[in-house]
């Protein structure tokens, strides 16, 4: 463990080594300021000439901390050296600062450049391409053309991965689904098949997250596989059809978690069981209702029709399943899924949308927040950057490390919140366990909150998962639905 007290993670994303690194400076120079400060003035306090400095360099109002993990390997060091990392504490001046800032941002482009020398694709989401340590002929005469091959077939040259899943679900998901549903049911391959499915679950719906936001994956001539996959596959991961696309990106982010939107938290205590228990139980058992309706009153006819339709034939489907093949085999393909993803969303979202900023609570910093995480980021997709997401839901998932690091002042400025160490679910169980210290020690400081002590990051985070009443909502946000 080092002098900022983190230990990187060697299992998170290349990406991600660099982003941490790369604030981890951050935090020294902020430290390095106060302590400077300390010793000049009798308080101990930073003058207003030494927060000015640090905030016009990036140093106190941009620091971050990061990830506690294992030991970072020797490889993973070099990386860190070469990429903006500082190894050893240093009192680091402004063009410090400006060179290593340079230094991560060149690095994250370059990875995400076909044209460039340093150009990574993503094959796998459990490994970084450059970790695949492979026989020579084997990645000559197999891996490369794999990649080539599939370059042709997805949208984006990075985005190997998304045909290497859609492979992996055509030849195991869908065969033995058919076999359960169609052939022979026995309860050992049921069982089986849904451990495989709970497996692909979380980066299947994030490949779709991809997908409805981006309108594909696939590249135009794949158009007619890109459009027809989902009906096949959303089903057997828990989805309905069609529902992501239409509750997602036409609802949930035209409405950002304010008051119109059907899953915001704010109306919610969100470290209160029974507040959350309400929260799910509304969304299970209305939300093929209450989304319709949403779109009527916004005048929306023809989004209410689809949304209505897309939910209900799907019920219908499974209830054919259920009725006309095997109930157990339907249950264990179609229905137990539905059941444990429709939990998963509003678990996941309850954490994305845990702290409420009282201040301004309509801004997008404020309101959601950023992880920095193993399962969020390597098997995810990057979900884990949430915040960049809502600033800019088209934004492509490679991007997210780039634009964090662009925007991480505004960041700081606009106090956002940052953790290292756990995914949203574990943020869900953490507020409702009331455990805000254990969040508190794995919060990234940005800006002001480095110089926070457990107690008051603790307090700040306990604060912010307040319930809004209706006189705060209308004081609070500038448009109400």
């Amino acid at each position: 463990m080092d002098d900022t007290g983190i230990v990187i993670d060697p299992q998170l994303p290349k990406t991600d080594i660099i982003v941490l690194n790369n604030i981890i400076g951050d935090i020294r120079e902020a430290r390095a300021s106060k302590a400077s400060s300390g010793s000049e003035t009798s308080s101990g306090a930073a003058t207003p000439d030494d927060s000015d400095e640090a905030s016009s360099s990036g140093r106190s109002s941009t620091s971050a901390g990061t990830r506690r993990g294992r030991r970072t390997p020797p490889e993973t060091e070099r990386l860190i050296s070469d990429n903006g990392g500082q190894n050893e504490p240093t009192t680091a001046t402004s063009g410090d600062w400006d060179a290593r800032h340079r230094a991560a941002l060149e690095s994250l482009e370059a990875m995400s450049d076909p044209k460039h020398a340093d150009f990574e694709p993503t094959v796998f989401v459990s490994t970084d391409l450059r970790d695949l340590q492979l026989p020579t002929a084997v990645n000559h005469w197999l891996l490369q053309p794999y990649i080539r091959w599939a370059q042709g077939i997805v949208r984006t040259k990075t985005d190997v991965v998304m045909w290497t899943h859609l492979l992996i679900y055509f030849t195991t998901t869908i065969p033995s689904a058919a076999y359960l549903l169609l052939v022979h049911f026995s309860w050992t391959h049921g069982v089986l098949h849904f451990l495989m499915q709970l497996f692909y679950m979380p980066t299947y719906t994030l490949m779709m997250h991809q997908h409805i936001h981006q309108r594909g994956v696939l590249a135009k001539s794949w158009a007619w596989l890109d459009r027809s996959f989902p009906f096949v596959l959303d089903p057997l991961m828990g989805h309905t059809w069609n529902s992501y696309y239409y509750h997602h990106v036409k609802h949930h982010h035209v409405e950002g978690n304010g008051p119109g939107d059907l899953s915001s938290t704010i109306y919610f205590q969100r470290d209160n069981v029974w507040h959350f228990a309400q929260y799910v139980g509304r969304f299970y058992f209305l939300i093929w209702l209450d989304l319709p309706l949403y779109f009527m009153r916004k005048k929306k006819y023809e989004l209410a029709a689809r949304a209505a339709w897309s939910e209900c034939f799907s019920y219908f489907a499974m209830y054919c399943l259920w009725k006309f093949l095997d109930s157990r085999a339907a249950f264990m393909v179609v229905i137990l899924p539905f059941l444990l993803l429709r939990l998963a969303f509003m678990a996941g979202n309850w954490g994305q949308h845990a702290f409420v900023d009282w201040e301004d609570a309509d801004s997008d910093y404020r309101s959601s927040i950023t992880l920095i995480d193993v399962p969020s980021n390597r098997y995810c997709f990057n979900d884990g950057y949430h915040t960049s997401h809502h600033l800019n839901p088209l934004r492509h998932w490679r991007q997210h490390p780039v634009s964090f690091i662009k925007e991480k002042e505004t960041y700081a400025r606009e106090k956002a919140l940052v953790f290292h160490g756990l995914d949203f679910n574990m943020i869900t169980i953490k507020c409702l366990q009331k455990d805000y210290m254990y969040l508190a020690q794995r919060l990234v400081p940005l800006g002001d909150q480095v110089h926070m002590t457990m107690d008051e990051r603790a307090d700040m985070l306990r604060q912010h998962t307040r319930q809004f009443t209706k006189e705060d909502i209308a004081r609070k946000f500038r448009t109400t639905s």
